[in-house]
């Protein structure tokens, strides 16, 4: 028996060898495979669903602007009605739609709660993609007042590679015409700059059944700075952006299911900003330090949801980076008190499921 296994063991060794060698030296070996990966690559289907039973949140970037490997910056997608928004494209956030297979030709448009670098760097490369690959409409952008100038700065930051893309591809002949390729800003300025918050919301978006309301937060000195709430078939979910707890998001989240919630634990952050201290890095440890001001933290998450009544509470913009599973303990320290059941901390990839007809929301993940 041992010897029979031992002659299979050479014989499929000796076949692997023999193959390697035809790879090898067979360029129409190598090509046929090479032709067999791609068509299997390109014609992998996108696992998100987009049908009109539900409202549908993908996490698509979860991290803080500290670095973290496999998180990518703010970014949040909705499906409803069919069609896809995005709240805020931090960095990397691009490449994860990009490997699972989200289609950026067909978002309808881009919410950006406010200016931070982690919660816009890649809009331009969002809006070159679905340009790129079959987008014949400029993209839409709504936020506070500064989108106009910030959506004129990436327009005028992409015009050279515009004008390439559109000179290599068709030069004019209509394959990725110049007039699909810019950005269109839509200012919410219901809030204006320096304006004490106080809640204030507005309805910014109103089409298909599919309502988008920008609620007003306080992510002071960040001024005007929003939250958005989608809506659609009766269920709803709320996207707090960057802010700290306040009674106007509490009321503008009331009777949502979902809310997808910003958190810092602060405790941490302290700890961080001490360590960075004594290795001699004041800058950053300033910077960790002052971040508290600005940022709700998990257990006050936590107390939100439980006021606004909302089904199921989702952590995303989580700070520190969670590095490691066993950090989630300490990263949650006080919020079973406040809520027992119906907390979950997101990761990229997630995607939380919101049955229109009221049935149990549920979790899955995309597969890259």
């Amino acid at each position: 028996m041992k010897r029979a296994a031992g002659w299979l063991v050479l014989v499929i060794g000796g076949l692997a060898l023999a193959a390697f060698g035809v790879f090898q030296f067979s360029p129409e070996v190598q090509d046929r495979l090479f032709a067999i990966g791609a068509r299997a690559q390109l014609d992998r289907q996108s696992q998100l669903a987009t049908s009109d039973d539900a409202i549908r949140v993908l996490l698509c970037g979860t991290s803080s602007p500290l670095p973290l490997r496999k998180a990518a910056k703010a970014c949040t997608l909705v499906v409803a009605g069919g069609r896809l928004f995005i709240v805020d494209i931090g960095p990397e956030a691009s490449e994860n739609l990009a490997l699972w297979r989200v289609s950026t030709p067909k978002v309808e448009a881009v919410f950006l709660t406010h200016f931070h670098s982690d919660h816009i760097g890649e809009l331009g490369e969002l809006n070159m993609q679905g340009w790129a690959q079959g987008r014949r409409l400029p993209l839409d952008v709504y936020g506070p007042v500064g989108v106009a100038e910030v959506v004129a700065g990436f327009n005028a930051a992409y015009s050279f590679d515009r004008q390439y893309r559109n000179a290599h591809h068709g030069n004019g002949t209509g394959l990725l015409p110049l007039s699909a390729g810019e950005m269109t800003a839509h200012v919410a300025d219901f809030v204006q700059p320096g304006d004490v918050p106080t809640g204030r919301t507005q309805v910014i978006y109103d089409k298909g059944g599919v309502t988008v309301t920008a609620i007003e937060t306080d992510h002071r000195p960040v001024s005007p700075a929003f939250a958005y709430r989608f809506a659609y078939k009766g269920r709803s979910v709320v996207i707090s952006g960057d802010t700290v707890l306040n009674d106007g998001l509490v009321d503008a989240t009331k009777g949502a299911d979902v809310l997808v919630s910003e958190a810092q634990a602060h405790h941490l952050q302290d700890i961080m900003a001490r360590e960075a201290s004594s290795v001699g890095q004041e800058t950053l440890a300033s910077v960790l330090k002052d971040t508290s001001r600005y940022h709700i933290n998990p257990v006050e998450a936590a107390q939100l949801a439980n006021r606004a009544g909302v089904r199921e509470l989702v952590y995303t913009h989580m700070a520190p980076p969670l590095v490691f599973g066993l950090l989630k303990t300490p990263w949650l320290r006080g919020v079973a008190k406040e809520r027992p059941e119906g907390v979950t901390i997101g990761h990229d990839g997630m995607v939380i499921t919101i049955p229109v007809d009221g049935s149990a929301i549920t979790f899955s993940a995309l597969e890259g």
